[in-house]
């Protein structure tokens, strides 16, 4: 459960920031969801036979003999709360953010605590809202400056109906293969997985397993080709996976992922899919569904390969004094600066310290323009206005006149090639 420290919590920031606004510019809004649960919850939703109910989440009892778990995924959790509040009553586009937990073994990429944005759109039904969906993802790949470092792999699982004609062939398939017991049990539980499994035991015996391909019926094979051909007439390009199952039991058609080769093992960047049963299977009106999860780790990492800029920790204005007059003349200042313009990031010197340690600080900031307070300045009503760019020019201008002099200094503070700056 890995720390942040401020320089890489910048980094978040940001790119939680961007994230927001491209989900915004597709018509989602933000929900804030719990981080505990009752166990159950995640049983019945992900599947009592998946690993992470099985062996990865983090459970506990209250004091009242109440079974809770710390989330290991977001999706379950929204549909509860929709289902409990009546949000579902008519098309609904949400998003979310937050830690996540899961016990595994930890490694690059891979952590117990993590974080996710999810995105989720529950009412709408239809190879379209896929589409969109994936859409959505693809854009904000590419506008977090990763998009060229990750591809789309696509498959379907076919519909429930169609899921169940599959189980039954796959698990006579596997019942007549030499497995190991943990393999044959995890196949009774869950089959589907044993197509990500990484033994090359199994990896063998599955590579002649019916495939979900076989037992599509005629819905979910003219499903499949609609989205496909909505994704070639918006020019997104993926790669065919037959063997891409997705962890959770709570799919149905459509599921994808953004992967990449950049991270080793762990190469899935972005996931998701379709739940047209969730809703349904949590006691609820049977609304269909349809969402991803981002991880943020894994998206970071791959930031940092993609030599994306991280944003600098800037104080477009530092405010220096020397003097006790003078330091108490700065904190009011700081603040009718801050009033004057919210826009800005203005920094206030505090302690002690000479002016030229003051100013180092200042360019260690990142600031454009330095105003200089000592004794004499308070004494005059004045201040000592700096830029910390054009050889340092500094001018003493009247304190009242300061807001008609500080935004023509911070304007001309961008324009390097500007050679006086306005008194």
């Amino acid at each position: 459960m890995p720390d942040v420290d401020w320089r890489e919590a910048r980094l978040w920031e940001w790119l939680e920031r961007k994230a927001a606004a491209v989900l915004a510019g597709y018509g989602y809004q933000e929900v804030r969801l719990p981080l505990v649960e009752m166990r159950d919850l995640f049983s019945r939703a992900v599947g009592a036979g998946t690993d992470i109910v099985a062996k990865e989440m983090y459970c506990f009892q209250d004091r009242q003999g109440d079974w809770l778990a710390l989330r290991p995924e977001g999706t379950a959790v929204l549909i509860r709360a929709g289902l409990q509040h009546d949000w579902f009553r008519h098309e609904q586009r949400f998003w979310y953010r937050g830690a996540m937990f899961r016990h595994e073994r930890p490694q690059k990429g891979r952590y117990r605590q993590f974080h996710q944005i999810g995105a989720e759109v529950i009412g709408p039904q239809g190879p379209d809202v896929d589409a969109e969906l994936i859409l959505l993802a693809g854009r904000l790949l590419q506008e977090l400056g990763v998009g060229h470092l990750v591809r789309l792999k696509l498959n379907s699982l076919g519909n429930q109906a169609s899921r169940r004609a599959h189980r039954e062939a796959l698990l006579a398939y596997l019942r007549t293969q030499q497995l190991p017991p943990e393999a044959l049990e995890r196949a009774e539980r869950n089959p589907l997985r044993l197509f990500d499994s990484k033994d090359e035991q199994i990896r063998a015996v599955m590579a002649q397993a019916p495939r979900l391909q076989e037992y599509w019926d005629a819905e979910s094979k003219e499903y499949f080709a609609r989205l496909l051909d909505l994704l070639q007439s918006c020019g997104v390009g993926y790669d065919l996976a037959p063997t891409l199952v997705r962890g959770l039991d709570y799919y149905n058609l459509t599921v994808f992922e953004w992967v990449t080769d950049q991270l080793g093992a762990q190469d899935t960047v972005l996931a998701g899919g379709r739940y047209d049963a969730l809703c349904a299977l949590l006691g609820g009106v049977p609304y269909p569904g349809a969402g991803f999860a981002l991880g943020l780790e894994r998206l970071l990492a791959l930031m940092q390969l993609a030599h994306v800029a991280q944003p600098p920790l800037q104080a477009t204005v530092f405010i220096a004094s020397m003097g006790e007059q003078a330091r108490a003349v700065a904190l009011g200042l700081g603040e009718r600066l801050r009033t004057m313009l919210p826009e800005e990031v203005v920094m206030v010197h505090t302690g002690e310290g000479s002016f030229k340690g003051q100013l180092r600080r200042a360019e260690r900031y990142g600031a454009q323009v330095v105003l200089l307070l000592g004794d004499e300045e308070v004494a005059r009503q004045e201040v000592t206005i700096k830029s910390l760019h054009h050889q340092g020019q500094q001018h003493r201008v009247p304190m009242s006149e300061l807001p008609n002099v500080l935004p023509r200094w911070l304007a001309a503070a961008a324009d390097v090639d500007q050679v006086a700056l306005p008194c």
